[in-house]
C-alpha cells in the first residue's frame, strides 16, 4: 500500500517570520537539516511527498499573489536541486475565521487520500510545527512528527519508531512499563517507593527516553518484589524497543557527581552479564534497601540482554547511587543512538 508524508511548509521546511507571511526573499530561511533529511527520505523510502500549507488570505489585498509565488517557486526549485520533489502541493487560502473545510486542521484538501483504499493512512505521517498540524494528523488518522531536529525525523520515518509496552502481573506485583527510546525525557513514574521513583526518573531524563512506569507491589511485605519485577519489566521493554538493533552504536559512560565518580559500561550484544563494583554502608537510602541496588541492575541486565559493568567511588551514598543511575542513562543514550547512513547490525557475527 502507498504511504504519504503530509509536510507543512512554513515553520517546517522554512522558518516562519513574526508576521507569518513569506512574501519577500529577505524573509526566506530554510530550517536546518531539511535538505539532507528530505533528500534521504526521497531516495531511501517509498513515501509520497505532499505539501499541505495554510496561506491566510492568499490572493487578497493583504497577501497579493505576486509576492507569494516567486518565493514559493524558489523554495521548490531549491529543494528540487537537492533531489526533493513533491507529488502534490495543496494550498488553502482561507482565513481562520472562515472555518473552511479545506483549512488545516480540517481534512478537505486530503480527503482523496483518506478515501482511497490504496493508501495506508495509519502508516502515513504529518510533519509540522503547530498544534493545528498535530490535530490535522489526528483528524486524518495518521501519525504526527513535530519538527525539532530533521535528522531525527528522517531516522524515525526510515528506521521506525522505537517504542514498546510491557505488562507484568503476578501475585506479588502489577506493573506497566512503556518506553520510547527516541523521546525527550518525559517521565511518569510511580512505584510506591519515592527514592526508587527518583532514580528511575534519572534514566528517562538523562537518557532522553520517554518512560512510563506504574508499579503496584506488595510493599506491606517488603520492597524486594517491587524493585526486582520493575527491573525485569523495564529491561524487557528496552529489549523490545531496540528491535533489530540495526544502526545502533551498541556500546556506551562515566560521570562525576560531587565527591563520586561513577561509570557504567554497557553493551547491547545480547549476552546479559553484570560486573558490580560498588559498596554501600547504609542499610537504606530513602525507602530503598541498598542491598537491592545490585539486584535491580542484575535483573535489568538479564531482561534487556545487555552487559553492564558498573563502578562507583565516593563517600556520599546518595550521590553514589544517583551517579550510577545517571551514568546508566547516559550509557543508554549513547548505545541506542542510530545512524541511518550506516544502517547495519553492529556485529561481525551477523546477529545480536
Amino acid at each position: 500500500m502507498k504511504r504519504v508524508l503530509f509536510i507543512d511548509r512554513d515553520g517546517t521546511i522554512i522558518r516562519e517570520p513574526e508576521d507569518e507571511q513569506i512574501d519577500a526573499f529577505e524573509k526566506l530561511q530554510f530550517v536546518p537539516g531539511v535538505f539532507s533529511a528530505l533528500s534521504f527520505l526521497r531516495q531511501h523510502t517509498d513515501f509520497e511527498f505532499v505539501m499541505v500549507s495554510n496561506q491566510d488570505g492568499l490572493g487578497t489585498e493583504a497577501f497579493p499573489e505576486p509576492t507569494f509565488w516567486p518565493v514559493h517557486n524558489f523554495i521548490l526549485e531549491t529543494l528540487k536541486g537537492e533531489g526533493v520533489t513533491f507529488d502534490e502541493i495543496l494550498i488553502d487560502r482561507h482565513f481562520p475565521e472562515d472555518n473552511a473545510p479545506t483549512r488545516k486542521p480540517q481534512t478537505g484538501l486530503v480527503e482523496k487520500y483518506m478515501q482511497n483504499p490504496e493508501y495506508d493512512i495509519a502508516g502515513s505521517y504529518v510533519i509540522g510545527d503547530r498544534d493545528t498540524d498535530r490535530q490535522f494528523a489526528q483528524n486524518i488518522g495518521c501519525k504526527y512528527l513535530q519538527v525539532g531536529e530533521w535528522p531525527k525525523i528522517a531516522e524515525i520515518i526510515f528506521a521506525g519508531e522505537r517504542t514498546a509496552e510491557v505488562k507484568r502481573t503476578t501475585k506479588e506485583t502489577d506493573i506497566y512499563v512503556k518506553v520510547n527510546l527516541d523521546g525527550t525525557g518525559r517521565c511518569d513514574i510511580s512505584t510506591g517507593l519515592g527514592f526508587f521513583d527518583h532514580m528511575l526518573e534519572q534514566i528517562g531524563r538523562h537518557g532522553m527516553i520517554d518512560l512510563t512506569i506504574h508499579t503496584k507491589g506488595d510493599l506491606h511485605v517488603d520492597e524486594h518484589h517491587t524493585i526486582e519485577d520493575t527491573a525485569l519489566a523495564l529491561g524487557e521493554c528496552i529489549d523490545r524497543a531496540l528491535g533489530s538493533k540495526r544502526g545502533i552504536e551498541r556500546y556506551g559512560y562515566c560521570l562525576p557527581m560531587d565527591d563520586c565518580l561513577c561509570s557504567v559500561a554497557l553493551d547491547f550484544g545480547g549476552r546479559p552479564w553484570l560486573v558490580w563494583n560498588a559498596e554501600f554502608y547504609r542499610e537504606k537510602i530513602g525507602e530503598m534497601p541498598t542491598e537491592m541496588f545490585l539486584h535491580f541492575f542484575k535483573s535489568l541486565s538479564d531482561a534487556a540482554r545487555m552487559n553492564l559493568n558498573i563502578r562507583a567511588e565516593g563517600q556520599n551514598e546518595h550521590h553514589k547511587i544517583e551517579g550510577i543511575f545517571k551514568a546508566l542513562a547516559r550509557a543508554l543514550k549513547m548505545a541506542v543512538r542510530r545512524d541511518i547512513f550506516h544502517y547495519e547490525l553492529p556485529s561481525t557475527k551477523g546477529m545480536l
